[in-house]
């Protein structure tokens, strides 16, 4: 045997062997950068998290049209279609880190500490930011990305390196296999972990609710009349059960808010006994019942986000008078009501509508429950007859009287309009579209709303004839929705059904077309049906 026989031959590695363990370790770099962000902000708070960081300040920047069109088109999956895309492209940018560093070892480790200065900027710049500290996650959690994207590669042999054949390229293999499970599994322990003690943070707030048991109101709601529900299948349910009222709001994280240490301060503008309540406080003074119809202004015609409840709560007008507020209309300096909530949300009311008798409240209890956490625990605001984004704010815990002049909240900055009265709607809830009805005669029914001034009469047209007046329920009050029934001698073909409704000023819903912004969708709710 020669010399030449008894040395190992060596081969150069290809460049494309290493593509795959590249991209490998950026994604694992990625996912454990995410890990340790959200292992982190289980300690600060979850709302410091990147993830949810981001998404907030995609939210805050996202133009109104397509803010409503993600409504429109995702309801209330939005935010977890946000938070999708939100780790899709943080996959993409993982996994070309991964493969840049196959050449340029630190400037890849470096782009992943980019990732940090992003989240740590936009947990930074949320408008219920606690500090510097909500920058950690983000931080410490692209540091840990850093360091094991610039350790996995370095476990890979240089490009061109030549390895002796067999035992030499097997062992470089095992090196990086065994280093990426091993990253792999400390990154999801990290996360379980991080989830775990997320809950944990909000085991207070659910026990707070938990132990609850509210007083019984000193008002009660009257009695619903025995024939405020029509009796056909498919009309939406007189009130709407917790577990199916609609939520829109722009947190990405719900807020658990302990109601043992919850506390609301009043002040501002023509505030003469600046007040700070806590929950206790709240439930030591009367309590009102009563059943109000709330109504989304991203409610497009015919749409699902509207809902009834029986809702318990402190009259806001009785507070404020305490507080020495009067509204514009009595000489009062403010004709903005500013609410705050946990999550940084604000929400400009008028002055003069929460003040002037209707039921404004700060709500503790929807259908004879405490509030859900996902409908504001432990205190929200209400205010009927006002779109829920000039009145509605939830996890409130701060009141401050200004004008409108001096101050835009939230949605008012992201051109929707600063005073909005629910429009006069009407909605077929059966028969639905493209439904199959038979011949002779068919219900068709729905729901009609026009709160604080109540649904007068419904129309309802078959295709292009004349109008004929519905069978109205029963009214609750001029605050709830009213269901309405019309008896329809249908015929074989197909046929547009059309509904209108008049309210208690003698107003007819207008058939005008209107998007949702800036103050609510307008026009006239049909479907189409072919009657067999």
């Amino acid at each position: 045997m020669s010399d030449d026989d008894r040395t190992p031959r060596h081969h150069p590695v290809p460049a494309r062997a290493r593509l795959g363990p590249g991209a490998l370790s950026g994604l694992l770099a990625g996912g454990a950068a995410l890990a340790a962000a959200e292992l982190a902000a289980a300690a600060v708070r979850p709302q410091a998290g990147p993830v949810v960081a981001v998404g907030g300040a995609a939210i805050d920047r996202t133009p109104a049209a397509v803010k409503d069109w993600a409504i429109r088109s995702f309801g209330t999956d939005d935010k977890l279609v946000l938070q999708l895309g939100i780790l899709a492209v943080l996959t993409l940018f993982a996994l070309a880190l991964g493969l840049l560093a196959l050449r340029h070892r630190r400037t890849g480790a470096a782009g992943v500490l980019v990732f940090g200065v992003v989240g740590a900027a936009a947990a930074l710049g949320r408008p219920d930011s606690t500090g510097l500290t909500d920058a950690l996650p983000s931080v410490l959690g692209a540091a840990a990305g850093a360091l094991l994207l610039y350790f996995l590669v370095g476990r890979l042999p240089a490009p061109g390196r030549d390895v002796p054949e067999g035992q030499g390229e097997d062992w470089d293999r095992r090196r990086f296999v065994i280093a990426a499970t091993a990253a792999a599994a400390a990154s999801a322990g990290a996360g379980v972990l991080g989830r775990a003690l997320s809950g944990a943070g909000g085991r207070a707030a659910v026990a707070s609710r938990d132990d609850l048991t509210l007083p019984r109101p000193a008002s009660g709601a009257p009695a619903v009349p025995r024939r405020a529900r029509v009796r056909v299948a498919g009309v939406s349910s007189f009130f709407t059960p917790n577990s199916d009222f609609y939520r829109v709001d722009t947190a990405l994280v719900v807020p658990k808010v302990d109601a043992t240490t919850w506390k609301l301060r009043v002040h501002g503008k023509g505030v003469t006994r600046e007040k700070t309540l806590t929950f206790d406080d709240l439930l030591r003074r009367e309590l009102i019942e009563r059943d109000i119809t709330l109504t989304c202004v991203s409610n497009e015609v015919g749409g699902p986000y509207v809902g009834n409840a029986r809702w318990i709560g402190v009259r806001l007008a009785d507070l404020l008078q305490e507080c020495g507020v009067r509204p514009p209309s009595a000489g009062g300096p403010a004709d903005q009501l500013v609410a705050r909530s946990t999550d940084g949300m604000t929400i400009g009311s008028p002055v003069e509508d929460v003040m002037d008798g209707r039921d404004a409240m700060l709500v503790v209890g929807m259908n004879g429950q405490p509030l859900p956490f996902d409908h504001g625990f432990p205190v929200r605001m209400l205010v009927p007859g006002l779109y829920g984004y000039v009145s509605a704010c939830k996890w409130i815990q701060d009141i401050e009287l200004t004008r409108f002049d001096d101050y835009d909240a939230y949605w008012v900055k992201r051109d929707w309009a600063r005073e909005a009265p629910i429009k006069t709607q009407s909605r077929i809830d059966t028969p639905k579209p493209f439904g199959r009805p038979e011949a002779g005669t068919v219900m068709v029914a729905g729901v009609a709303w026009a709160q604080h001034r109540g649904v007068d009469k419904v129309e309802i047209r078959v295709d292009d004839g004349p109008w004929r007046e519905a069978t109205l329920a029963a009214e609750d009050s001029r605050d709830t929705w009213r269901q309405w029934s019309y008896a329809w001698k249908a015929t074989k073909g197909g046929h547009t059904l059309t509904v209108r409704a008049t309210d208690r000023t003698g107003e007819v819903q207008t058939e005008k077309r209107t998007g949702t912004v800036p103050d609510g969708a307008s026009g006239w709710h049909s479907v189409v049906v072919t009657v067999d």
